[in-house]
């Protein structure tokens, strides 16, 4: 039986690619496949572009291919990648740039464009779209002024459509975190748009990849001490067949480790509904799969199950929310909990008096609840140190300068033992985020894929 091999190359904007080499280079794959993006990215990459019209794509791409496109050479292996962001053609010209760099000829290199709609909201409202907030239900005109970026996930179907054209290489906007990795299967076994089960499972595959190694023991909260090789740990493998059923695997001279326990605390990974995990492909349903230990690093899947696919696809945009302001101090021992509360008071107090009136104003103790939140415990008597992180969202970048001016003062004028002050940050410029749903239809139309050959 047909089987399709695919490694997985990227996590998140900033991910080692030494991994995917090493995928490249031993693990017998036909196709690596990445996921740039995250709505932190997408904020990132428009601040980049308003410094660079050029930009607005992951920096790191240019790092990968140098590393990777000898194999795409040398190997026919595919590389799919949404690190196009905010402005995929300009990813796709670095891309040609280094393959003419490398002195190759004879590479594809496909870009998928459409799902940026950010000059489509009048015709949207005109249309009748209604653009409010998914969950808050408020209208986009509250923010519609101050928009950024506007962006629909969109899934594997351009891609398909790319590799049928013949391209070596793929890159998108925002396609979905998944859509790299069931794009594959479909072209490879000729897979229709209502097969939900198997598209189901190459989603769910794309899931279990997606993430850099956590499905081979990063990030793993079992008996993590236990797993070897952390400093060269490999990313995972697929290999899929035609039903659909998979194994995830990894390089075995690469560390890490690949089992049903570390395979399912990805499976569960950002899953709100494990009956319903909607994609622009397909609604998967996880509730029958069965995973299984059949070799030493390799687990098998099963019972992924599919539901016909949404009428409407995720639009996230991004708008102008302020300015951020921040300051960070440490308290040591004795009684370092209660000095950096009571500066966390003293900070308060002057705010008022000062009628410095924030849109937001959070307070958090680092070494007992910046990470935990509520359920940090209350035992905070015997703590050798804490740091005091307090941050403000300021209308205005002067304002939120402000702020930290507070704090020098307090080293001599407060609780004792203030210490490791970070130094006062500049305001940083903050990005909101706006969620809605739109007919696919509306954004499909609009979706274009063009190939260019170096």
């Amino acid at each position: 039986m047909k089987t399709v091999r695919i490694g997985a190359a990227q996590g998140f904007y900033g991910d080692t690619i030494e991994p995917a080499v090493a995928t490249a280079e031993k693990g017998n794959v036909q196709y690596i496949c990445f996921d740039a993006l995250a709505e932190l990215t997408m904020a990132i990459l428009v601040k980049d572009k308003r410094k660079n019209e050029n930009a607005g794509y992951t920096k790191d791409i240019s790092t990968q291919m140098k590393a990777l496109l000898p194999y795409v050479k040398e190997k026919g292996i595919k590389l799919l990648t949404n690190a196009g962001g905010i402005n995929p053609i300009g990813a796709q010209q670095e891309v040609l740039k280094v393959a003419r760099e490398l002195g190759f000829t004879g590479l594809k290199v496909a870009v998928v464009t459409g799902d940026n709609v950010i000059d489509r909201i009048d015709e949207f409202q005109e249309n009748g779209v209604s653009l409010d907030h998914l969950e808050t239900g408020a209208a986009i005109d509250t923010v519609k002024e101050r928009l950024e970026f506007a962006n629909a996930y969109i899934g594997a179907q351009p891609i398909v459509e790319a590799l049928r054209a013949g391209a070596d290489i793929v890159i998108t906007g925002r396609t979905t975190d998944t859509a790299q990795f069931l794009a594959p299967l479909i072209y490879e076994f000729d897979w229709s748009e209502e097969e939900w089960d198997k598209l189901a499972s190459g989603v769910f595959m794309g899931h279990l990849l997606e993430c850099s190694a956590q499905s081979t023991g990063g990030n793993f909260s079992g008996k993590w001490w236990d797993i070897e090789g952390f400093d060269q740990i490999g990313y995972p493998i697929a290999e899929v067949s035609e039903t659909g059923e998979f194994i995830v695997s990894k390089v075995e001279e690469r560390g890490g480790l690949v089992t049903v326990d570390t395979v399912k605390e990805q499976m569960l990974y950002e899953i709100h509904d494990p009956s319903a995990y909607f994609t622009p492909d397909v609604v998967v349903d996880l509730t029958n799969v069965k995973l299984e230990n059949i070799a030493p690093n390799q687990v098998k899947v099963t019972g992924t199950k599919g539901k016909p696919k949404p009428e409407t696809l995720k639009v996230v945009m991004g708008y102008e929310n302020g300015y951020l302001g921040q300051v960070m101090v440490g308290f040591s021992w004795p009684d370092a909990m209660l000095k950096a509360k009571k500066v966390d008071e003293i900070i308060r107090k002057q705010l008022e008096k000062m009628e410095l009136n924030y849109d937001e104003v959070r307070t958090d103790f680092i070494g007992h609840n910046s990470l935990h939140g509520p359920l940090a415990h209350e035992n905070d008597s015997d703590l050798n140190e804490i740091y005091l992180r307090m941050a403000v969202r300021a209308k205005t970048k002067q304002e939120a300068a402000k702020f930290s001016r507070l704090f020098p003062p307090l080293a001599l004028n407060g609780p004792p033992t203030m210490s490791g002050f970070t130094g006062n940050s500049a305001p940083r410029a903050l990005i909101g985020m706006w969620s809605t749903l739109i007919d696919r239809n509306q954004i499909e139309k609009a979706i274009k894929v063009e190939v260019e050959e170096v």
